[in-house]
């Protein structure tokens, strides 16, 4: 499948957004006190010496599960052609998407090594049940990266369905690429190639 690697680049990004040790923080409402609870737990988890690799990974699922709807994501992600899917093909296309991601995600954040330069949170806006937590993780040397998570309350709790690093979105992203894929070839086609780069994900060794 054709950018994943932008991908990748991506989630290493948002990577060292949760596991940079120093944070300065903006006056907290809701929602940037939902995404500091993610930092801290993930922090917590990852810094714990004592788990074992898959009881580490289960505990950062269940901590990024908490706090991003990757149900919302996968349905923006494939826009038009959710609709065409059976309840059947949803719910095996959300479970597949959420594995996908969750596990590109855990693979780069436990190969990146925190950094002194810490992360500044600028502002936050919400609108109605709409909010955007805007982040910056400041590199030391060069201009700081803009990462921004976009939240919508839902059923009580603030979750993020799309992160927008340096202008670019990545739910926008994924909908481009699955598209092409499925007009190209068929949902089927994209549910293979997902399958394929979910085991490439998996065959990535654990480390203690």
């Amino acid at each position: 499948m054709q950018d994943w690697h932008r991908h990748g680049l991506m989630w290493v990004l948002v990577g060292s957004l949760l596991l940079t040790m120093h944070v300065t923080w903006a006056n907290a409402a809701e929602p940037l006190d939902k995404i500091r609870q993610t930092v801290d737990d993930v922090l917590t988890i990852v810094n714990n010496k004592t788990l074992q690799p898959q009881e580490r990974h289960t505990q950062i699922r269940q901590a990024v599960l908490q706090r991003f709807g990757f149900e919302e994501m996968a349905q923006r992600s494939m826009a038009q052609h959710w609709r065409t899917l059976t309840p059947q093909q949803q719910q095996e296309f959300v479970e597949l998407f959420t594995d996908l991601l969750e596990r590109s995600y855990i693979n780069r954040i436990e190969n990146y090594k925190a950094g002194p330069q810490g992360v500044r949170y600028p502002k936050e806006e919400i609108t109605g049940d709409r909010a955007i937590v805007h982040t910056e993780i400041m590199s030391g040397r060069d201009l700081p990266i803009a990462v921004d998570y976009h939240l919508l309350h839902k059923d009580g709790d603030w979750k993020a369905y799309d992160i927008v690093i340096e202008g670019v979105s990545l739910v926008n992203n994924y909908r481009t690429q699955f598209n092409t894929i499925i007009l190209k070839d068929s949902y089927a086609g994209l549910v293979k190639q997902m399958r394929t780069k979910l085991a490439q994900e998996q065959a990535v060794p654990d480390k203690g």
